[in-house]
């Protein structure tokens, strides 16, 4: 079971960065881009501690989230919300 979490950790965090391109193209904004890929990275270092809880992966995954925290505070909220439509449109038409 260990095993099958490490590759699940390893496959996320992979595809955590091949989704940055196509977010990056879906809203041409580099924060939504940047919160996609901490997402993954989260989601990866948590399959991590769950595969090998030891101090040392509680603390790479508390500085990931923490990273997370500090980069959507730093650009505001990084949410699904905060993606607005490239053509500047209101969104119903």
């Amino acid at each position: 079971m260990t095993a099958v979490l490490l590759q699940a950790s390893v496959l996320c965090a992979a595809m955590g960065l091949l989704a940055c391109p196509f977010a990056y193209r879906a809203t041409g904004r580099a924060r939504p881009t940047l919160a996609v890929l901490l997402d993954f990275l989260t989601a990866a270092g948590l399959l991590r501690l769950a595969a090998a809880p030891d101090w040392q992966g509680i603390a790479t995954a508390a500085a990931v989230i923490a990273l997370r925290k500090v980069v959507s505070g730093a650009f505001g909220r990084a949410g699904p919300s905060a993606v607005r439509p490239r053509h500047g449109g209101h969104p119903r038409g």
